[in-house]
């Protein structure tokens, strides 16, 4: 069997395992067993594992990172986040996070399997260290700024039920409002620390193909306008306090900054970056 072959299969194995552990995820939603968050998480780390060996093939295939057009970055992007996620899975025992990392992980790869897969032409460019280092800091630094998102809106949710007069749905299955918020943090400085080295090395790499560290690219504009929102926000839970539920709604508006310039720039505006969603 050819390697673009396996990659092909691999690719669909994990996509159905995303999507069992989907549904393991909510079933655990309702039925808060152990033993069904365990086969859950299980199945995400597969499904991770699995995704791993597609990406691998099909860069051993085509000689350079599977990020030439919209599928395979968002191939890419979700194998990131499921990265993650089981990261901080393992820092935080957050059992509930799978919930949101399950379902948006399984919306990324309906996306790659339902948009066309439009021919790939080899372009000498897309290649070297500080291209792969900054695509690989980059889709790091994003998995984890959104995992902080998930984070976000779990504290919105236990700060609504704690306020209600009668605990809600969600009251009892999510822990306190403090971890909650030292989980999204983590995930911030993770996700800013990983997106700084990820802006350098586009510098680096800019200056070395286009001759110049800045060019006003329109991903370029929107990259450090994301950077500027959570440097922003890093900044006032230091000095202003922002934290709990301030800062739980600023990660989830960076995020959604994020996925426009992730996807909504290239397909909109333009720019060097658009030849990756085709």
């Amino acid at each position: 069997m050819e390697l673009a072959n396996i990659s092909t299969f691999t690719l669909q194995l994990s996509t159905l395992l995303y999507f069992f552990s989907m549904a393991g995820y909510v079933f655990f939603l309702f039925d808060q067993k152990d033993r069904i968050q365990k086969i859950s998480f299980w199945l995400v780390s597969t499904a991770v594992g699995v995704h791993f060996v597609s990406i691998l093939f099909m860069g051993i295939s085509a000689r350079e990172l599977p990020v030439q057009n919209m599928v395979q970055s968002l191939s890419l992007a979700a194998f990131a986040f499921g990265c993650m996620f089981l990261y901080f899975q393992y820092k935080f025992n957050l059992k509930i996070l799978g919930v949101f990392a399950s379902v948006l992980l399984s919306i990324l790869m309906l996306a790659v399997m339902l948009i066309p897969d439009a021919p790939v032409v080899s372009n000498e460019i897309l290649r070297g260290f500080w291209f792969v280092a900054h695509i690989v800091l980059v889709f790091t630094g994003d998995a984890a700024l959104g995992l902080a998102c998930g984070a976000g809106i779990l504290y919105l949710l236990q700060e609504k039920g704690i306020k209600a007069k009668s605990p809600g749905f969600f009251f009892k299955r999510l822990p306190s409002l403090d971890f909650l918020d030292n989980v999204s943090y983590t995930c911030i400085t993770t996700g800013f620390t990983l997106l700084t080295f990820g802006l350098i090395t586009g510098f680096i790499y800019a200056k070395s193909i286009w001759g110049q560290f800045w060019s006003w690219d329109f991903k370029e504009v929107f990259s450090v306008g994301t950077w500027l929102v959570y440097a922003a926000l890093l900044h006032f839970r230091f000095h202003s306090g922002w934290r709990g539920r301030k800062s739980a709604i600023m990660t989830i508006v960076g995020f959604v900054i994020i996925i426009f310039t992730f996807l909504g720039v290239n397909i909109f505006l333009g720019g060097h970056h658009q030849d990756f969603t085709k």
